[in-house]
């Protein structure tokens, strides 16, 4: 037996690298071209989803030099998400209509365009006109680079793509309103739109060098899902202005939400009968009928809930509390970016040595937790206290964004990528939609509520008021002003006012615990994905 062993040691040793040279022949190579096509592609991803946040961190100036009203202004960015989130399902089909070559240059060069465009926008209808076009070419750019993904490379392989896919949907809107913050104070509203001209005419050439030239079929324009797509579009369209104008416009006291919700509910429904019933329809949605697709759907939905949701609350926190300006509250936003460069590469590695669902589960554990650092807010919490929570988020982030993907879209055929990609981006853009729409309505009722539990504290019959409004009415008195009325009501004001921003840090506390929740839903929701085959340990092949 002791003779034998060098021998079966030698046998078992010859076996193993047999089987590891027949693994490596079974991965197709993949040309320099491939990656070049891929890495151009997320280039256009990043700067399309860059360009809401980026946009949002310079409202108030570019409002005040359009000449737009704080109400009007928001269609700024609300015409660029609607046009965003109805293209990115229409996508899948245009690309096969025009060939992908044709229709993602085509789109890369008019996002280009149009940006230069918006800087030179004059007033608010042609800002609004403009952005429109801008989302539509740039909402292109987003579904087309996931496609591209699960189809050109092999299922090895995916887990990089999606890591470099992660960067443009977790690290752009961390890091959007840093570079808009700093662009803004620093050189001017209008250098956010000048800000995607290098890396866009790098994209352009990458794309131009890369992709495949095909034939377009123009005949499919005659089979297409026409009832489908019309219904989508009003539905969406509806539905998204709905979600962004509701706060402001008391939702369902306004008629004209009424109207838009109602046109949102009845077009979106047909959309679904439409889509279960035609013959050749826009999207698939059987896939969601799959146990990771849909499960994956679900907790992608909540992940953009979470992750447009706090790019959204930070800001409103750091500027109505803390009294930040647009560049401090991008540097403070920058920990929540910064650290995702580090570890969104680290993740293809970190799925082929674990289950990639315990990643996911940490992913989702880690955004929770920082969402909950943030629920005990105090006056003074500012750039120091939300250090470390925003770390936290970014490992988070980081960590949860490749593995989902690979693990929801395992098992997609080549003919399902289009609407799998579609249906995949536009639940985590409505899924961020809905959460800053539940968000502002929200601030706005946990204000109202810790408002008047505060005051009810704050009584006239009690001792403690009494004092500090004759202290404050002392303090106004010995800094100019004469009548001893009109100090006490200033006295009055002050006190109304310390109350309100207690009220509101303790919504602003409220809202994180949500968010919070949600992820701890997204994380229960993940518990029910399989570990797909081609993420097996050992068979990263």
């Amino acid at each position: 037996m002791t003779a034998l062993q060098p021998t079966l040691d030698a046998a078992s040793a010859a076996n193993a690298g047999e089987l590891n040279a027949a693994a490596a022949a079974a991965t197709p190579a993949i040309s320099a071209k491939t990656w070049i096509a891929v890495v151009g592609a997320n280039l256009g991803a990043f700067m399309a989803v860059l360009n809401i946040q980026i946009v949002n961190a310079s409202l108030a100036d570019i409002q005040g030099a359009i000449g737009a009203g704080i109400d009007d202004g928001g269609w700024i960015s609300t015409s660029y998400l609607i046009a965003e989130i109805v293209v990115i399902p229409l996508s899948g089909w245009l690309a096969q209509v025009f060939s992908i070559r044709k229709y993602l240059l085509t789109n890369a060069v008019l996002f280009l365009l149009f940006s230069i465009a918006c800087a030179f926008a004059q007033d608010l209808p042609q800002m609004i006109a403009l952005r429109a076009v801008q989302g539509f070419a740039g909402g292109v750019l987003i579904p087309m680079a996931f496609t591209l993904i699960i189809t050109l490379l092999p299922k090895a392989k995916q887990p990089i793509g999606l890591a470099i896919f992660a960067v443009s949907a977790t690290f752009a809107p961390a890091i959007g309103p840093t570079i808009g913050g700093y662009l803004t104070e620093n050189w001017g509203w209008q250098y956010i739109f000048y800000v995607n001209l290098v890396p866009g005419a790098v994209m352009v050439a990458m794309l131009y060098f890369s992709l495949e030239s095909k034939p377009m079929k123009l005949s499919l324009l005659r089979e297409g899902d026409w009832a489908g797509i019309i219904t989508m579009a009003i539905g969406l369209s509806a539905l998204q202005s709905v979600l962004e104008e509701g706060n402001k416009d008391d939702w369902f006291g306004s008629p004209f939400i009424v109207r838009l919700s109602a046109i949102a509910a009845v077009s979106l429904s047909s959309f679904l009968v439409i889509e279960l019933t035609s013959k050749k329809p826009l999207l698939n949605l059987r896939l969601l009928l799959r146990r990771n697709f849909g499960f994956g759907m679900l907790a992608n939905f909540l992940l953009g809930i979470a992750l447009y949701g706090s790019v959204f609350i930070l800001p409103v926190y750091l500027s109505r509390i803390q009294g930040y300006n647009a560049e401090q509250i991008g540097m403070v936003l920058a920990w929540t970016g910064l650290p995702q460069l580090l570890l969104i590469p680290l993740v293809p590695r970190l799925m082929q040595r674990f289950d990639p669902r315990l990643v996911i589960g940490i992913g989702f554990a880690l955004f929770a937790a920082s969402n909950f650092m943030n629920i005990y807010m105090t006056n003074d919490y500012a750039t120091d206290q939300l250090f470390w929570p925003n770390v936290v988020r970014a490992v988070g982030q980081a960590l949860v964004f490749a593995p989902l993907s690979a693990v929801a879209t395992a098992g997609i055929e080549a003919e399902n990528a289009g609407s799998a990609s579609g249906l995949f981006n536009m639940m985590r853009n409505l899924g961020g939609a809905v959460g800053i729409a539940l968000l502002q309505t929200l601030l706005t009722k946990r204000e109202q509520y810790h408002s008047n539990v505060l005051m009810q504290s704050v009584s006239m019959l009690e001792p403690a008021t009494r004092a500090r409004i004759e202290k404050l009415t002392q303090y106004f008195m010995s800094h100019g002003v004469a009548d001893h009325a009109d100090a006490t009501h200033r006295a009055i004001v002050a006190i109304g006012k310390i109350v309100q921003k207690q009220a509101f840090i303790l919504a602003f506390s409220d809202l994180f615990f949500l968010l919070g929740t949600a992820l701890i839903v997204a994380l229960v929701a993940s518990l029910f994905l399989k570990k797909p085959g081609h993420l097996e340990n050992g068979d990263a092949h």
